[in-house]
């Protein structure tokens, strides 16, 4: 499980630092929504990931010019 944590998409973590509340409530809540909805909450999960990492790469904090 550590490992998954320390290498992951880090979705979980970011939702949660967004909304102020734990990264352990959103887990879960993704869990629970795969479950109920039979593979939804997965779907929505890589969605968000994926949407993460184009964000990460499109705004990207450069200090200076020759960063490119």
């Amino acid at each position: 499980m550590y490992y998954f944590q320390k290498r992951g998409f880090e979705v979980c973590r970011r939702i949660a630092e967004r909304l102020g509340i734990r990264t352990r409530v959103v887990r879960t809540s993704f869990i629970y929504l795969t479950f109920v909805t039979l593979g939804f909450g997965f779907a929505l999960y890589l969605f968000l990931a994926f949407w993460l990492k184009i964000k990460d790469l499109i705004y990207t904090k450069r200090t200076s010019v020759f960063d490119l």
